[in-house]
């Protein structure tokens, strides 16, 4: 981390303090789109060293810092225009805050003498994000701006979210006294050590132990202990709803992930725990539902729930032992009240043959190629087998990309980010710029369904500008998919807006000064992959997919629609 050269308290301007704020909390890149209300700061980033990159659309400034917290582990930064560039940022917002992403939005505001006056561009700002960040604040004074900047940097990571600076754009003008904040690290325990022990005699006791790894394994940087504790119990660990990086795929006790479109193998296993140990996760309701018509969940185990956020403990799941405290060091703290073993032969013998049914189901389940497209599930699957080891990928929501949880294998963690429970469309791309951005040694890959492109394929015109060499892999079925398939399952396939029409967008792709390739058959799909990150240059690519759908999301949030009025009634419907 670099550190700002003054110290003490210093005569300077506010734009001053505040850049060199930043400059103290190691920032190297800030997202955003320049707007008159910040420029005076804004002016000074490149003599701070810090890379301005400046986007198609504030929304996916925000995605982009999200990915690269995500990739990074640590601040993402975001900036814009007062008033409607700063509305922009609210849904990559709230998906960062149920990503746990900390992200530092800077949102300058309209001028302090003139509010409330409905001038240009105003309007109020905070309440806008007061349900969507971890903290708040509003630079009440510029002798202020640079304590309540670090104030903000330091509350992002300690509650593991993002937060907001509202800063008056006539608050980076004149000169004040201050002293530039330094950061420091609040380091997190296991929890209560009575509790610690607790949870070690149940999973010691228990016939048939399982973890659940969630995104807090990763982000504490606990995969090393949790492996270490998962070996001394020999107990199968099955990941998260969407955190398939959060425990190494190619470990004999991984199970895959849970949730939507996840691994039965993991399912089964966790269906016969007697003890489960919920490491670093909330039990979002998403990821514990039934799934392929198996009802997973364990009713009758022990759960012991361990989160460094002690207001999700037992939230959506009754418990029996709850852990306030860090994944890593919970983990590790467990493992030495174990008492060592050898290890389980049978019970891993147990978790392969679950592992080895569950790629044979998942193979089977492959659909037929038709002339000039791929079926989404063989194209997903080659995807999976070229992709370098090394390689982050970033989903979008919608059919074939929530598919792709059943392909997605990590064995490092940081490597996966998804759309969260938020579900938005349009936050692979930028999110996926972001990981590039914060982490160039790696190859940073986007899957986007053809809809949710159009949303953020603009970005394409920023990494060219801006030489971000990422891949987006295009699924082109011409359909809003996820929608589509409830309207065959339920409305006898009245096609009401899920119907595309799509260019190509590799050609599109290219005209932006990018990289394009056009896929239409299996074997191409592998090799369009290799050969886009071997470009290194910002490439999209075209996969032409057949129609076939997976299964809808969830089936219990519909009913079969009934029809009263008469002009209605001739509506013929499934249910």
């Amino acid at each position: 981390m670099s550190a700002s050269v003054y110290e003490g308290r210093q005569r300077v301007t506010p734009s001053e303090a505040f850049v060199e704020t930043l400059v103290a909390q190691g920032v190297t890149d800030v997202f955003g789109i320049v707007g008159s209300a910040y420029m005076d700061a804004h002016d000074l980033f490149p003599l701070a060293g810090i890379r301005f990159i400046s986007v198609a659309h504030e929304q996916n400034a925000a995605h982009m810092a999200d990915g690269y917290a995500r990739a990074t582990g640590r601040h993402g930064v975001c900036i814009a225009q007062n008033g409607p560039g700063i509305t922009n940022f609210v849904t990559a917002i709230a998906a960062a805050y149920w990503a746990h992403s900390p992200v530092v939005a800077i949102t300058p505001e309209a001028g302090s003498a003139t509010a409330g006056l409905g001038g240009f561009q105003e309007t109020e700002q905070l309440p806008i994000f007061s349900k969507i960040t971890k903290w708040q604040t509003h630079v009440n004074s510029p002798a202020r701006i640079a304590e309540l900047t670090g104030r903000a940097f330091h509350y992002a990571q300690l509650e593991r979210g993002p937060v907001q600076v509202n800063i008056p754009r006539d608050y980076f003008y004149g000169e004040i006294e201050t002293e530039i904040p330094r950061p420091f690290k609040v380091d997190r325990g296991p929890g209560d050590a009575g509790a610690i022990r607790q949870a070690a005699r149940l999973l010691a006791e228990a016939k048939f132990p399982v973890i659940i790894a969630g995104g807090g394994v990763a982000m504490a940087g606990g995969v090393a202990e949790l492996t270490a504790l998962a070996e001394r119990l020999s107990a199968p660990v099955v990941n998260s709803y969407l955190h398939n990086d959060s425990f190494p795929a190619s470990h004999p006790l991984a199970a895959g992930p849970l949730g939507y479109q996840g691994s039965k193998a993991a399912m089964r296993l966790l269906a016969r725990a007697d003890a489960v140990l919920a490491l670093g996760t909330r039990l979002g309701p998403f990821g514990t539902l039934p799934q392929y018509g198996l009802d997973y969940w364990p009713a009758q185990a022990k759960i012991i729930q361990v989160d460094a956020d002690a207001r999700v403990l037992g939230l959506v799941k009754k418990i029996a032992l709850g852990i306030h405290g860090d994944a890593r060091a919970a983990a590790q703290a467990i493992t030495a009240e174990l008492p060592a073993r050898a290890p389980d032969v049978a019970r891993i013998a147990e978790i392969a043959a679950e592992r080895a049914a569950w790629a044979a189901e998942l193979d089977a389940q492959a659909g037929a190629n038709e002339a000039g497209r791929v079926d989404p599930r063989r194209a997903l699957a080659a995807l999976a087998r070229a992709r370098p080891a090394d390689a982050m990928v970033a989903t979008d929501i919608g059919n074939v990309c929530s598919v792709s949880n059943s392909y997605l294998q990590f064995d490092a963690p940081n490597s996966f980010f998804a759309a969260m429970s938020f579900g938005n469309c349009g936050y692979a791309f930028p999110t996926a710029i972001g990981a590039k951005v914060g982490r160039p040694d790696r190859p940073s890959i986007a899957y986007v369904g053809d809809g949710a492109w159009g949303m953020s394929l603009a970005e394409v015109l920023t990494c060219v500008r801006e030489n971000i060499p990422v891949v987006a892999v295009v699924f082109d079925n011409a359909q809003w998919g996820a929608e589509k398939r409830n309207q065959i399952d339920y409305f006898d396939s009245r096609f009401l807006g899920t119907e595309l029409a799509n260019p190509n967008f590799a050609e599109v792709a290219r005209a932006m000064g990018g990289h394009g390739i056009t896929v239409e058959h299996e074997d191409q799909v592998g090799d369009a992959l290799r050969a886009a990150i071997a470009s290194n240059r910002p490439t999209v690519i075209n996969l032409r997919l057949t129609r076939a759908l997976g299964d809808p999301f969830r089936r219990d949030a519909f009913k079969p629609p009934r029809r009263l009025l008469p002009k209605y009634a001739a509506y013929s419907a499934r249910g």
